[in-house]
């Protein structure tokens, strides 16, 4: 029988794959649904069951801290080596509401495996991502003799993701000194496909913004005055027009400065991913490709940044007309940034763009809510290499890179910790996020184990 490093942390999966599926089923029992406050105990008890979970896995810290709202989950498991890396891996706790009425084949939080998959609510998101960790790094010992893990092993584990992480900011600001470490892994992403192993590299941030705009005191006759004053409705809709030129760049002056450009290799990384363009418009409800020249769809989406009007309104909206000129409109716009994007600078340029374009005779104000920070990891990053090892020989075959469009909390462990974050995922579109029927392929959940379980001999050749 075959006792090298690898073949040792399969065979230990493999003799412990029943009784980690049973821990997770356990888990997923527990409705921890952060958005609805009668499930604020259950947030509790799930938070309170993974720390015992942890201490139990062996880590010799596992607390569950505070914040205004759900609680978090911290564990520690020094390596006792002076010269070991620290990585933090996040996750978060918390699930989307479910309920059998919404389409379930079954009750989503009473897990079951059907034909290689656990179907529940956070058996993808993220609670199977999380958990994958507890078994992997077991498996990592058992392959290298060792009593502690290669690497200062810290995780965080957030219980609000799902709510926006209103608090998550200040509990990494107020435990800056606790969480410090060399590198950040994110274990809330996933895979192209189940074919197709990958590693997502960046994610997008985000600014979004209400625009209030008042012309007369009250809605006034479009025969006695229109045409003599100006029209908040027309200004909003000029606004929206004024956003994008003819090559569907975003029009904002020095909108675009300090952009990190994609290079050569990652373009062509990208244009290797098995993408079915009229597949992906199905899934888009949409008819036609559109946006900024000169980029593929999946360019487009990942690494660069746009501008959307989410909506638009003003004047009468009942049944036939009125002839009037409205006395108030609304425009509400949200920005997805890219690295080289600060997110305050992208408001200051917002805010002088709006006002500069507002005539004379209306009244305006913008409201911009709370901003997410893009994060991206360079493709020659050693980090990511260590990542990008581990999951080959956990898949047995090449992996590839992806980025996100979407913005989460990543960016704030990036800003306020100072150090690269790196994504580690084995969930598959087909998984269902926060619909109906979530599962997570067994398959690929063991590969996250084993891609676990060889990460952190990987890290210490940094």
């Amino acid at each position: 029988m075959s006792t090298t490093p690898d073949s040792v942390v399969r065979t230990y999966i493999e003799t412990h794959r029943d009784t980690f599926l049973g821990d997770l089923a356990e888990w997923l029992r527990i409705p921890s649904v952060s958005a609805d406050p009668e499930r604020a105990a259950d947030v509790r008890r799930s938070a309170e069951w993974l720390a015992a979970k942890l201490k139990e896995t062996g880590f010799p810290v596992a607390e569950v801290w505070e914040t205004p709202g759900a609680p978090a989950v911290f564990a520690e498991w020094p390596s006792g080596a002076a010269d070991a890396p620290t990585v933090l891996v996040y996750g978060h706790h918390d699930v989307q509401p479910a309920a059998r009425e919404d389409g379930w084949d079954g009750e989503p939080f009473e897990p079951e495996i059907r034909d290689g998959r656990m179907y529940g609510r956070g058996a993808a998101d993220d609670k199977g991502q999380v958990f994958f960790h507890t078994l992997g790094v077991r498996a990592h010992l058992a392959a290298t003799g060792r009593t502690a893990p290669a690497v200062n092993l810290k995780l965080l584990i957030e219980g609000e993701e799902e709510s926006g992480s209103p608090h998550f900011t200040d509990l990494v600001r107020a435990h800056a000194d606790r969480l410090a470490c060399d590198t950040v892994i994110v274990s809330d992403t996933g895979m192209w496909d189940e074919h197709t192993p990958t590693v997502c590299t960046g994610m997008r941030g985000l600014a979004d913004c209400q625009i209030d705009l008042h012309g007369p005191d009250q809605d006034i006759h479009s025969g006695s005055f229109g045409g003599a004053v100006p029209n908040p409705a027309t200004e909003a809709a000029r606004l929206a027009a004024a956003l994008h030129d003819a090559d569907g760049r975003v029009a904002i002056p020095g909108f675009y400065d300090g952009v990190v450009e994609l290079d050569e290799r990652e373009r062509e990384l990208f244009a290797r991913l098995p993408f079915d363009e009229e597949r992906w418009l199905r899934t888009a409800k949409s008819y036609a490709t559109g946006g900024e020249a000169g980029y593929s769809t999946l360019e487009r989406v990942w690494a660069r940044p746009t501008a959307e009007v989410n909506g638009i309104g003003g004047g009468y909206q009942g049944p036939g007309g009125k002839t009037i000129v409205p006395s108030s409109a609304q425009l509400k716009l949200s920005f997805r940034l890219v690295a080289g994007q600060d997110t305050d600078r992208v408001q200051r340029l917002v805010a002088d763009w709006v006002a500069a374009r507002v005539p004379a005779g209306i009244r305006h104000e913008i409201t911009f809510w709370g901003a997410t920070r893009p994060c991206l990891t360079p493709l020659d990053h050693p980090a990511l290499r260590s990542v990008t090892r581990a999951m080959e020989r956990a898949f047995g075959k090449e992996v590839l890179f992806t980025r996100e469009g979407g913005s989460g909390p990543a960016a704030d462990l990036q800003d306020v910790l100072d150090v690269p974050v790196l994504f580690l995922g084995i969930s598959v579109p087909s998984d269902g996020w926060h619909s109906v029927n979530e599962k997570v392929e067994l398959d690929l959940l063991l590969k996250g184990v084993e891609t676990s379980a060889y990460l952190w001999s990987e890290f210490t050749t940094l």
